[in-house]
């Protein structure tokens, strides 16, 4: 499982490319992760801004003015910053898409890690 400095320096290295991009589509591939991905994902986060990327103990924040996705990446799981015509690989399971074409995709071989959306009320 990835440790504090590791999460830290996701969040230092997708930072740049998501801050101030705003969010035009999500695909999600396996529902099925560590806890299913909420439906509300897919309904909260498309037309918004993603604000600011945050960590919190090993959670991932993107926060928005609708609310905040929280992402673990539990054991294995790995989130980049690719071209959205990327072809996918084995255990892509979810990929935000924003509007300079590029996606943050999120693989995790185990399913160990997670997606959470939190209402901006309680962000």
């Amino acid at each position: 499982m990835p440790e504090l400095p590791e999460v830290e320096t996701v969040r230092r290295g997708i930072a740049p490319h998501l801050t101030g991009q705003t969010v035009t589509g999500i695909i999600v591939r396996q529902p099925r992760l560590r806890w299913p991905v909420p439906a509300a994902l897919a309904a909260t986060l498309p037309g918004q801004m993603i604000r600011r990327v945050e960590r919190r103990a090993k959670y991932l924040l993107l926060r928005t003015d609708a609310g905040t996705a929280l992402f673990h990446l539990g054991m294995t799981g790995r989130l980049r910053i690719l071209p959205a015509a990327t072809p996918l690989q084995k255990h892509d399971h979810v990929d935000v898409l924003l509007a300079d074409g590029h996606c943050l995709r999120f693989n995790d071989s185990r399913r160990f890690g997670s997606i959470v959306v939190w209402p901006a009320a309680r962000a």
